[in-house]
């Protein structure tokens, strides 16, 4: 993949990856109007190394040395295996300011308001409800042909509602600007009663969409075995989720990597199955010779059939009916599961799964929990059930190590809600860090997806690589998208023909 440089006027990078040396540009400064130099850089490796989020302490773990080569030269030295990545990871990494960490201790900052190098300040937070940023007229890299165009607005204010009706409708009253809908039945239904003042978008996307799904953790005894997770995900009638809730707008999940020749598709072959035959004494043996489908049904309701495999399944695995509740006497529990939502728009999709479940004799108890406590609840992974979102790039790297390894599944914090620790998986994430070409890179992912579905740790839900947009007729979007779709950096407020490339 590709990366602008902000902050760095040049670099250089080692012929087989192993360090990058930056040069920070002269002209770089803080909010406050202070320098950031090489000690920034440095302070922001050996805080974020020892105090960040987990994907920051695991980056930084791979650094083997760091060395100061001036005021405006750095150069990162990296640890021998998979390198490959390595240097394009070192510049996404945030630097943060040593003079304004000297006076406030990192992990005691608070609602303290921190100094950034980028066109907005942080202006106001009101904790819970917004957050509010003002455009720095004295912003250093203002004139730089990456930021020209972007950024146009002088005052960006994040409202937060707990309700999305009542956002909806604080947008209709004009208290905000633009409103992302996420409901398919709402963005038809609202279409009918919309008047000409509103402005209308809907924006196709080019990056695989994210995985969204119903994630099993399997660290609790009760997900332990592969069966009853395939028993469940038989369980769940999308079919009928699709046409009644969400209005056919959307498709079935059915990889992990919705994209071209990342995707698994029939049954691995080459390169593939290669890398995936050491494994076959872990790695379910239907792997290397069926094609994985998720079951279909006709939408009406009715999957008695599904229902039957599923009760067969979880037989195998010991449990077994004890009047209407399934039980396992090996294990001396009924079963029972808490499942966590922080979405309401998720409630309804749970529905007739919970009704299915309860054929089953599978009692679902669904619990909605406010955003901080459900952050807590998984960042230490204290959860039966929840839904989960991956999303993913069309150039996989290291961050398939922290979404899947065996270390991520035992680091709070990680994104590896599943507990998976399975060999094959931690190979195959090693080999995407280190591939040095797209052949490797894509054979590798397509036998990690592979790998995950066989391996049913979450249920696939649904996609629809779409962004759906109200916004007032003030604000104007670039006719031409990126992969990406939308953001706000790119929008401006006036007429058509205020194009933001004309503002000095």
């Amino acid at each position: 993949f590709s990366l602008y440089a902000n902050l760095a006027k040049s670099f250089e990078v080692a012929p087989d990856r192993s360090w990058i040396r930056f040069d920070i540009d002269p002209l770089a400064r803080f909010s406050d109007g202070s320098q950031l130099t090489t000690a920034d850089v440095f302070f922001s490796y050996q805080t974020l190394k020892e105090k960040g989020r987990p994907n920051h302490r695991q980056y930084y773990s791979r650094v083997a040395s760091v060395k100061i080569l001036s005021k405006h030269a750095i150069q990162f030295n990296f640890k021998p295996e998979n390198v490959a990545e390595m240097p394009l990871i070192m510049g996404l990494m945030p630097i943060i300011s040593k003079r304004h960490f000297d006076k406030i201790p990192f992990e005691k900052a608070g609602f303290d308001i921190p100094m950034g190098t980028g066109p907005y300040k942080l202006a106001a937070v009101d904790p819970g409800r917004s957050i509010t940023y003002e455009r720095d007229p004295n912003f250093w890299g203002q004139m730089k042909p990456q930021f020209l165009g972007r950024f146009n607005f002088d005052r960006i204010s994040f409202e937060y509602f707990r309700d999305t009706d009542v956002a909806y409708q604080a947008f209709l009253a004009q208290n905000i600007d633009v409103y992302f809908e996420q409901v398919p039945a709402k963005w038809i239904d609202r279409q009918k009663n919309l008047t000409d003042s509103i402005g209308r978008q809907t924006i196709d996307l080019a990056l695989p969409p994210p995985f969204l799904g119903i994630v099993f953790n399997t660290r609790k005894e009760i997900f332990a075995v592969p069966r009853v997770r395939k028993a469940l995900t038989l369980a769940y009638d999308f079919e009928w989720v699709n046409q009644n809730l969400l209005h056919g707008l959307y498709k079935r999940t059915q990889s992990y990597f919705e994209a071209g020749n990342l995707k698994a598709s029939g049954i691995p072959k080459n390169l593939e199955r290669d890398m995936l035959m050491p494994y076959s004494k872990t790695l379910p043996s239907r792997l290397y010779d069926t094609t994985f489908n998720l079951p279909r049904s006709d939408g009406s309701g009715r999957i008695r059939g599904q229902l039957m495999q599923a009760k067969a399944l979880l037989a195998e695995a010991g449990w077994t009916n004890k009047g209407q509740q399934l039980s396992n006497p090996s294990l001396g529990v009924n079963f029972t599961i808490e499942m966590l939502l922080v979405d309401r728009k998720h409630l309804k999709l749970v529905t007739g799964f919970k009704k299915n479940l309860k054929i089953l004799g599978i009692d679902l108890r669904v619990r909605l929990l406010d955003s901080a406590s459900f952050q807590n609840r998984i960042t230490d992974f204290d959860f039966n059930m929840m839904i989960a979102e991956w999303g993913q790039s069309l150039s996989p790297g290291n961050e398939q190590a922290f979404y899947w390894s065996s270390h991520a599944a035992k680091t709070p914090g990680s994104r590896n809600y599943p507990g998976i620790q399975e060999p094959a998986i931690d190979h195959l994430v090693q080999v995407i860090a280190g591939a040095k070409d797209r052949e490797t890179l894509e054979a590798a992912v397509r036998a990690l997806d592979r790998s995950l579905l066989w391996g049913y740790y979450a249920i696939p839900l649904h996609n629809s690589n779409q962004q759906w947009i109200y916004h007032s007729k003030s604000v104007h979007f670039p006719i031409v998208p990126s992969f990406y779709g939308t953001t706000m950096d790119l929008w401006w407020n006036g007429t058509v023909d205020d194009t933001p490339l004309k503002r000095p």
